[in-house]
């Protein structure tokens, strides 16, 4: 009786055991950067209307950064990129980005600047059972020659 037993609990053992473990298993994801390009920067998009201050961790030197929206639409009412010293820029921006573009690039300085932070005033089109969007911040790195 208790060789049947385990007959029939060793492999459901084994079947709840793999698979809590291939579930459990992160998820990696590649992201394809043009040459010259790097993410310093991303942040989830919310449904209502947000506003977002995503930190560079970086202290590089950029020429141009650009903005790229994954997955959903997402309106934009404000944007601006802030220097270490506190200084802000806001550049013309589409007040549209459409999912999986890249927006225009927005260019700091032929020399570059290193940036503090970046912040969004958005709103994400959708609903929350489709998923949100997120939105990527792109920087060209000073090469100096």
């Amino acid at each position: 009786m208790i060789q049947k037993i385990r007959k029939m609990f060793l492999p459901a053992l084994i079947a709840i055991i793999v698979t809590g473990a291939t579930s459990c298993a992160p998820a990696t994801r590649t992201l394809a950067v043009e040459e010259g390009w790097e993410l310093i920067g991303e942040e989830k998009a919310n449904f209502v209307k947000d506003k977002d201050e995503i930190m560079v961790n970086s202290t590089s030197l950029f020429t141009d950064i650009r903005i790229k929206v994954e997955n959903k639409k997402l309106i934009l009412h404000n944007f601006k990129v802030v220097y270490p010293n506190g200084d802000k820029m806001q550049p013309a921006m589409p007040s549209v980005l459409n999912p999986n573009q890249y927006s225009s690039v927005i260019h700091l300085s032929p020399t570059g600047k290193q940036l503090r932070s970046v912040e969004f005033k958005y709103r994400s089109t959708g609903n929350i059972l489709k998923g949100r969007g997120r939105v990527l911040i792109f920087g060209k790195r000073y090469t100096g020659y």
